[in-house]
């Protein structure tokens, strides 16, 4: 029995994505600051067209502090979430929203930066039907993991590594290798 099965989820539940790490290859002490560095992870839109039939909602929350340190600006953010966007739908593939903080974060005055909830009440305020307790937060760090604690979601904890010391905690309810690994 996989993940989603175990959780019984239907179209009544809202699914969260980190997007480094989870949707594309992610540059450990570095940003993706153009489409052209924007690599899609194996498997990955094939697996958010998949999710597309079972959740009720896709969004995505990202940190992108790159923004606010000026390694890209806000238009080139939005410039590589569109094309993500139509690369996911060209596939069959859905996501209903995209949140990013782009604050620095010891400037974060609304609570945007995970692992604080504001991008999860962004969407909730916008898609009013979003219930926490039938939600699930797909993540490749602690903070995504702390994150989904916080808003009362389900954890699960992307990595191909042991990371022993995360996956044994509190915070993750699953782990998996890559976002294919959720519908296989």
């Amino acid at each position: 029995m996989n993940i989603l099965e175990q959780l019984k989820v239907d179209k009544s539940w809202t699914l969260f994505l980190d997007r480094d790490g989870v949707i594309n290859l992610h540059f450990p002490k570095d940003y993706v600051k153009t489409w052209n560095e924007f690599f899609f992870l194996e498997g990955a839109i094939d697996a958010i067209k998949q999710l597309t039939k079972q959740f009720g909602k896709i969004v995505v929350v990202t940190n992108q502090q790159g923004v606010g340190k000026g390694k890209m600006t806000e238009e080139t953010l939005q410039n590589i979430h569109t094309n993500m966007m139509v690369e996911i739908e060209a596939a069959g593939g859905r996501i209903d929203s995209i949140y990013a903080a782009t604050s620095l974060e010891s400037k974060d005055e609304f609570g945007l930066r995970k692992p604080k909830i504001g991008m999860a009440m962004q969407a909730q305020e916008d898609f009013p039907e979003i219930d926490f307790a039938k939600s699930v937060i797909v993540g490749d760090s602690i903070t995504d993991m702390q994150f989904g604690r916080n808003a009362g979601m389900y954890t699960v904890f992307v990595s191909d590594k042991e990371d022993s010391d995360i996956v044994e905690s509190l915070l993750v309810d699953f782990k998996i290798n890559k976002l294919a690994d959720l519908v296989n």
